[in-house]
């Protein structure tokens, strides 16, 4: 039977209703939309001057909007084995030392090509570990970043990393804290250590709480946890007792991944034994005991994997319709210019889409010749930004106005939309969303799979599906949506 799942703040509406029926009967590889198009559309053609191009139309706008700007640090000392990041294992610090310095060249030169309206007002650090990095090597890098942008005061703007627990120390949150850091997010994944031992993820409880207190003291303003089901050893008792030991630790929010167990597109995941995984059905029993111990503990539904406390700047940011999402996930700047730095590293400036080298050894090269290391990206046309706004508006508020896209773009939503209203109307039938005149509403039985609705408006899904045989073999490119 379906179970309505409630936050704890009834003003925010935030009710997810899981029904294991509709989700297995539905549930298929799908994009999580970071982005649309989504960053497998990207062509190499795209270049550094398609950027200049993108850059050259933002400043003929005028004004000085503000920006979110990625730092990409991709080593880490040992291998996850679960992990699909772009990262390089190395205890060689000699590496870090060299990457900083094309690292600072990449910034230097973005800051250049901004400035005037080079104002940040959010900050991340991914990887990778970012803390792999030493405290002096941290220092110089923010002071460099200080020197070519102007940053948000630290009451206005949100500066966040990401730490693994294993690797610092109490004293170096402090120092993350005095660095200009003010939210902080730690992998978890799971505490059973039986578990860890099978994604070779050895990381005691008393050493997570101890940094996340270590936070608090610090003064950060949000401590967030990755969390993930689906991972080799788990089962629901495990799943049992890591939300209790989570909801003890009471960190503001949570992110909640499905397990993309993928070992012909990333090697460490053959580390993982087939016998150790949980089948479907215990997969899905996890998400919905997941769902129903956080949104019982308080916490609100943001949508997809994330949660977060009534009181936090996400949960006030989509009460307020100002949550967007980017390639760090939920975000509270909405429609803010994302300048992404490091290798593999995605930016997304005016209409365009661009992605660093993959490789170092691509990256040095690019920077070498004196221009960004850009290796691929893609430029939106019209009916691209069309769909992007359509997508990003389901993803946040679960509803879309047509009067407003209507009002917004020279469009017809029902005629110009209209086989996409003819799959829709499939969905509604199996109780997803409620399609009226003016409004598409995403129901609390469609929330979990937001994805399989915002698939429908994926014009390149369509196109894909149309020119390929009836009796092709899909690549596997996607996780699962649900």
């Amino acid at each position: 039977m379906p179970t309505l799942l409630s936050s704890a703040s009834a003003d925010l509406d935030a009710v997810v209703e899981f029904d294991p029926v509709i989700i297995g009967k539905m549930s298929q590889s799908g994009p999580r939309y970071t982005s649309y198009p989504t960053a497998d559309r990207f062509n190499a053609e795209f270049g550094y001057g398609n950027f200049l191009e993108a850059l050259a139309a933002l400043r003929m706008r005028g004004g000085r909007r503000p920006l979110s700007l990625y730092v990409h640090v991709p080593f880490c000392d040992t291998l996850c084995y679960y992990c699909a990041c772009n990262k390089i294992i190395t205890k060689d610090r000699s590496k870090a030392a060299t990457y900083l310095s094309y690292l600072k060249q990449e910034i230097a030169m973005q800051g250049k090509l901004f400035a005037g309206m080079n104002q940040i007002e959010q900050l991340h650090f991914g990887g990778g570990t970012p803390t792999y990095l030493s405290e002096k090597q941290m220092d110089e890098l923010m002071a460099h970043l200080r020197q070519h942008f102007e940053f948000a005061s630290d009451e206005d703007g949100e500066y966040s990393i990401e730490i693994d627990p294993r690797t610092v120390s109490r004293e170096r949150v402090f120092s993350l804290r005095a660095q200009g850091f003010n939210r902080i997010s730690l992998g978890v994944q799971d505490f059973d250590a039986d578990v860890q031992k099978a994604v070779n993820r050895i990381q005691p409880e008393a050493e997570t709480v101890a940094i996340m207190q270590a936070a608090r003291d610090a003064g950060f303003r949000s401590i967030s946890i990755d969390l993930i089901y689906g991972l080799p050893k788990q089962n629901l008792d495990t799943m049992t007792e890591t939300l209790r030991k989570v909801i003890n630790a009471s960190p503001d929010r949570i992110a909640l991944y499905h397990y993309a167990h993928m070992p012909h597109l990333f090697k460490p995941q053959r580390r993982i034994l087939d016998a150790d995984m949980p089948d479907s059905a215990t997969k899905l029993a996890m998400l919905g005991l997941c769902i129903a111990r956080l949104t019982a503990a308080g916490y609100v539904y943001i949508g997809m994997d994330h949660f977060a406390k009534p009181t936090d700047d996400l949960a006030v940011a989509q009460r307020q319709g100002r949550l967007h999402r980017n390639f760090q996930g939920y975000s509270t700047r909405a429609e803010a210019d994302l300048i992404a730095c490091g290798v593999s590293a995605i930016s997304s400036v005016g209409a365009v889409y661009s992605q660093n080298e993959k490789t170092l050894d691509a990256y040095y090269e690019k920077l070498d010749e004196g221009v960004l290391p850009i290796a691929r990206g893609i430029k939106l046309d019209t009916d691209d930004l069309l769909r992007r706004i359509i997508i990003q508006m389901l993803m946040c508020n679960f509803e879309l106005s047509i009067a407003t896209i209507e009002q917004a773009h020279p469009v017809k939503f029902r005629s110009y939309f209209a086989a996409e209203l003819d799959k829709l109307r499939e969905l509604a039938r199996d109780g997803l969303l409620v399609i009226e005149e003016d409004w598409l509403t995403v129901t609390p039985k469609g929330r979990l799979l937001i994805r399989n609705i915002c698939m429908v408006f994926d014009r390149y899904l369509t196109l894909a599906r149309a020119n390929t045989a009836p009796d092709a073999v899909q690549p596997l490119r996607y996780s699962k949506t649900v």
